[in-house]
């Protein structure tokens, strides 16, 4: 008897609780309440990165698969054109340059939330870095977008990449960047000279003044330390009469 009545009264305390439970589902959906990662959103006055379809695919990707995203190498240009439709819109394109293939996913976002006392926005141009290291063949063009919703504060846009930065002071406006800056995908054969030991046009000469600022160059003798993996760094490997035998980015 004690048995049944011990038996009985698990029961009834699980009804209980998926009673109570029940419950709480159907308070949270009468009141409208939403769980706390849905409460943030963009910050107001602009939307982050990408809009279209596919920028969406990507970034369901990436939460499955987080990537590391860094600033791209160079950025060579930035436009804000404001749109003469309606609702009013202001939108920033840049095009920029990464080191090598690889690089996927561009984006500009935002370096902090909120207006600035300048009154300029700043961005990032950042994209998703390649998993491996790339051979040196020359760089690779790269471009984003970024909306401003009509009503914002902001009176100009800056974007940084690595290397550089562009900025416009006033909506619209357009500016541009040479980038004067060897590639190196040339440079195998050639022999490496650092910084001061070549005059500019040498022939069969790749100068350190002429490559990216970003550079380690390799020696016969000497070890590297570490695996830090930095694809905005090039590399070079020497052989003993400092001829340069591979060219790649980290």
């Amino acid at each position: 008897m004690n048995k049944t009545f011990r038996w009985l009264g698990l029961l009834a305390l699980a009804a209980a609780i998926e009673g109570g439970e029940a419950g709480l589902a159907l308070a949270q959906s009468a009141t409208g309440t939403e769980p706390a990662a849905n409460a943030s959103g963009p910050a107001q006055g602009y939307a982050v990165g990408p809009t279209n379809a596919a920028a969406t695919d990507q970034s369901n990707a990436s939460q499955a698969s987080p990537a590391t995203e860094l600033p791209v190498l160079y950025i060579t240009s930035l436009e804000v054109l404001h749109t003469q439709t309606q609702p009013p819109l202001d939108i920033v394109r840049v095009t920029g340059l990464t080191g090598s293939q690889g690089w996927s996913g561009p984006q500009l976002v935002p370096t902090y939330v909120g207006k600035p006392l300048d009154g300029i926005l700043d961005l990032q141009f950042v994209a998703t870095m390649p998993e491996q290291t790339q051979p040196a063949a020359g760089f690779v063009p790269i471009g984003a977008v970024f909306t401003l919703e009509g009503g914002h504060q902001f009176k100009g846009v800056r974007v940084r990449a690595s290397e550089n930065a562009l900025e416009v002071d006033q909506i619209p406006g357009a500016s541009q960047a040479s980038i004067k800056v060897d590639d190196c995908k040339d440079c195998v054969g050639k022999k490496f000279a650092e910084k001061g030991q070549a005059q500019p046009g040498a022939p069969g000469i790749v100068r350190q003044e002429d490559l990216p600022k970003v550079l380690r160059w390799i020696i016969p003798s000497r070890g590297i330390r570490g695996i830090t993996h930095d694809p905005n760094r090039l590399n070079l490997i020497l052989s003993s009469d400092n001829t340069i035998v591979a060219a790649y980015w980290e």
